[in-house]
């Protein structure tokens, strides 16, 4: 049955949709989803009649119910080898990234297995980071979040010099560069100032400075502390993200038709780039699974892992690859709440049968474990009953049906 106040409501929102046709397309076991876009095509088409609406969302329902899964259908099964077999013919081409200028990206077998084992930090780690409508289309106000963004260390302001016989180390600042990765200030000599304080507030030193010009040494002559006071300093990130240590800019064409700058970085900092002035942290991702779940949560690990391995795929020119597959691996993985790998360290590690668990990795350290805590195997799943010889509880071999003959009838009131 329908609902009469839901009919009301889609006849309201969409102007060519009667109240005929709602009751049509409601009386079906078609989701919501696809429901609204029936009556979004219905509204592109115009003029449909009662009857046409009828055969849309009637041809609609019948190819929705052929797609379901049936019941008691072996789907990790299915998904393992709709991913496996594709895999196997995938390039172990590691670094690559198509379009951006001289920026290597793992990609590949090698990265399908650093989004499966769910990697800490990945090999390549970058951002895709997106500006908002004051950035993204002036380069000199992108630029502004490339310094926010790109570490910038002591080599990238000016030169490094040290005076052993005065025990001094000398940093000659350049006046463009400065001003440059500083547009708010005007002169270079306040820029410098800048960058001698933050020198002696993370060397622990007094700097004395003329112009663009900075020098300091170690309190005692040594020239062990000399040396040792020139590696520190190469260290210091005066501005920028410490992660970040390269940023690319580049001009590409959005959704709506019109370009905009687009900055991708070698190195990630989720969490750090949101929170920068002009940056859009609607659209601004990164490819590390960890660091997407610890700033937006659970929910966006698991997109972010399916939109990654997809990507992974159709790079490889794979992409016949049902994304419902991908989905229930991702489902998988994120369904406790955080990002767990496929492996023994997470997903086949924790099963609740000691006979999986042992199938998988460790065998001797399974049993021997489940020995001492006294364990108990229920036998529910495939590798299990595989194991023991017993019929699998999917597919038929989850129907209990059994044949024999027909009662004898109850004998009548003649007899």
């Amino acid at each position: 049955m329908t609902d009469g106040g839901s009919v009301d409501r889609f006849v309201d929102a969409h102007e060519t949709v009667t109240e005929d046709i709602a009751l049509v397309v409601e009386d079906t076991e078609l989701p919501r989803r696809l429901k609204d876009e029936i009556y979004e095509n219905i509204d592109g088409r115009g003029g449909v009649t009662p009857e046409q609406a009828n055969e849309i969302a009637q041809a609609a329902e019948s190819r929705y119910l052929d797609t379901r899964v049936d019941p008691l259908d072996p789907v990790g099964t299915v998904s393992a080898q709709s991913i496996g077999e594709p895999g196997t013919q995938m390039t172990m081409n590691t670094f690559h990234y198509a379009g951006v200028a001289e920026m290597d990206v793992t990609q590949g077998l090698p990265r399908l297995i650093e989004l499966v084992d769910a990697r800490k930090t990945p090999d390549t780690p970058i951002m895709v980071v997106h500006l908002d409508d004051e950035h993204a289309t002036d380069r000199e106000k992108a630029h502004e979040v490339v310094w926010q963004l790109e570490a910038t260390k002591i080599l990238a302001l000016g030169d490094v010099s040290t005076n052993v016989a005065d025990m001094i180390v000398r940093v000659d600042l350049n006046e463009e560069t400065l001003l440059e990765r500083w547009p708010t200030h005007e002169e270079p000599t306040e820029v410098a100032g800048i960058v001698a304080d933050i020198i002696e507030d993370s060397l622990g030193v007094s700097t004395r400075h003329s112009g663009t010009t900075i020098e300091f040494g170690p309190d005692e002559p040594s020239y062990r502390e000399l040396l040792q006071l020139v590696e520190e300093l190469r260290d210091i990130v005066f501005k920028g993200i410490e992660e970040v240590s390269r940023v690319v800019i580049r001009k590409e064409e959005v959704d709506d038709g019109e370009e905009e700058y687009v900055l991708y970085t070698e190195g990630s900092a989720f969490a750090d780039a949101l929170e920068i002035e002009g940056v859009d942290a609607s659209r601004t991702t990164c490819n590390n699974i960890h660091e997407i779940y610890r700033t937006l949560g659970v929910e966006a690990a698991r997109e972010t892992i399916i939109d990654e391995t997809m990507e992974t795929l159709e790079e490889q020119g794979l992409d016949d690859v049902n994304i419902r597959h991908l989905m229930l691996v991702s489902d998988i993985m994120t369904n406790r709440g955080t990002v767990e790998s496929i492996g023994r360290h997470g997903i086949s590690g924790s099963k609740d049968s000691v006979l999986a668990r042992a199938a998988f990795e460790v065998t001797v350290n399974h049993l021997l474990d489940a020995a001492i805590h006294g364990e108990a195997d229920d036998l529910n799943g495939v590798i299990e009953n595989v194991i023991v010889g017993k019929p699998v509880s999917i597919g038929t071999g989850d129907v209990d049906l059994r044949m024999g003959s027909a009662p004898d009838p109850a004998p009548s009131a003649d007899d």
